[in-house]
């Protein structure tokens, strides 16, 4: 049969054959959109049930802060539920402003851009930045949103090129193989968010200035989390001068929906002028700009939420490893436990959810075969009871299903 004799695809065929999830489904240990009908941070309503919550990335538990509740209420009174308008346009709200010289004076930047949503913003600043004939050089590792900017940039001609996940000496390698006289730009999270590591950053910033390249870290999940008063992986490391550009998002810390970046003046200017993620979106709504402002502050005022944030995860992580569980290390607000089998980690996330816990089933493709996961993820709002009742199951159904033993 010749190629014009085929009888044609339908391009639908590959959602008709698309069977997993409603096997999953079937068996009753489906994970994923789960309605929340109620949220009160630590513990929320599921299915008509009180759940605690161990999946969040709710860091600070300010989601559900009375002020910060309020300011997203009051900037709905004076503005209105939305813009109408991109940033570029008529979407610019004196709010915006006020937000961005906050968040570049908090990192100790000279300025400030804000994105519709966290994914937005790889998109916004990857592909703007690196054009043909440069070079984008990425962790393997890193978040789908920069994974999308690299590919933007890649079609727009630039070059796109991988180095093993968080390994200095293969971005060395990788750097060392490109034209010396080449402009380049090196991405990496400053926490990965699968595994709650740290990059990293001290011979991640070598290598780069020693082959004349420019660094973007995107501390999602870092900011509130490490570093000085919750400043991230640069104040982590204390290189707040040798990263050129931070990203993140509202999402987490700052308990709202939108994303930033901050860096030098000229530079946020360019983007402003030239992407197209913020010249062609509508810009943040008020309610999430004020929600983030008053995040901002609260995590500023109070620090000692981040203390409460990191011992609780060391307590959880510590916890995890005595009972016997494979836990990945790392000093963040993310405690992954592997359970290393696509089955079993649906098996024993059902069996949190009935016990009244609620974390993330990370399977393959999503991770490496072996890798297959429960990401629990914690809070600053988390309180001792909580934590002791999570251990407590996860034992329990451990030992059921011959985890731990």
């Amino acid at each position: 049969m010749t190629e014009a004799t085929k009888k044609p695809v339908d391009l639908f065929q590959k959602c008709w054959s698309f069977t997993r999830a409603d096997e999953i489904k079937a068996l009753g240990y489906y994970p994923y959109f789960r309605p929340i009908e109620e949220n009160e941070g630590p513990v929320v309503t599921i299915e008509g049930r009180k759940v605690i919550m161990a999946g969040s990335n709710n860091y600070l538990g300010l989601t559900s802060d009375p002020r910060v509740k309020k300011a997203a209420i009051a900037a709905i009174e004076k503005y209105g539920t939305g813009c109408s308008g991109s940033r570029y346009l008529t979407g610019t709200l004196d709010l915006h402003i006020r937000l961005e010289e906050r968040l570049a004076k908090f990192f100790g930047k000279e300025d400030c851009l804000l994105f519709s949503t966290g994914y937005q913003t790889a998109q916004g600043i990857i592909p703007t930045l690196v054009g043909k004939g440069e070079y984008v050089v990425s962790d393997r590792d890193n978040h789908a949103c920069i994974m999308a900017g690299n590919l933007m940039a890649k079609g727009a001609f630039a070059e796109f090129v991988r180095y093993k996940h968080n390994e200095m000496d293969d971005l060395e390698r990788v750097l060392g193989k490109l034209p010396a006289n080449s402009s380049k730009l090196v991405v990496s999270d400053g926490v990965f968010s699968t595994s709650g590591t740290i990059v990293d950053l001290p011979n991640l910033v070598k290598s780069a200035r020693k082959h004349n390249a420019r660094i973007l870290i995107d501390d999602a999940h870092a900011t509130g989390v490490i570093g000085k008063g919750g400043r991230g992986t640069a104040s982590y490391f204390s290189l707040e001068n040798e990263v050129d550009l931070t990203m993140g998002t509202f999402s987490k810390t700052f308990a709202s929906l939108g994303g930033f970046v901050v860096g030098e003046r000229a530079v946020i200017n360019w983007l402003k002028h030239q992407a197209p993620a913020l010249i062609f979106s509508a810009s943040p709504t008020p309610a999430s700009v004020a929600a983030a402002l008053a995040a901002l502050e609260i995590l500023e005022i109070e620090p000692w939420r981040i203390e409460k944030l990191v011992g609780n995860a060391r307590k959880m992580r510590e916890g995890f490893k005595k009972m016997g569980f494979n836990v990945i290390d790392g000093e963040t607000g993310i405690v992954p436990v592997i359970i290393g089998d696509d089955h079993n980690t649906f098996v024993f996330w059902r069996a949190l959810f009935d016990a009244g816990v609620f974390v993330n089933a990370f399977i393959s493709p999503g991770v490496p075969n072996g890798m297959q996961m429960l990401r629990t993820s914690f809070m600053a709002t988390h309180e001792e009871k909580h934590l002791d009742r999570i251990l407590e199951v996860f034992g329990e159904i451990g030992r059921k299903l011959g985890v731990i033993h």
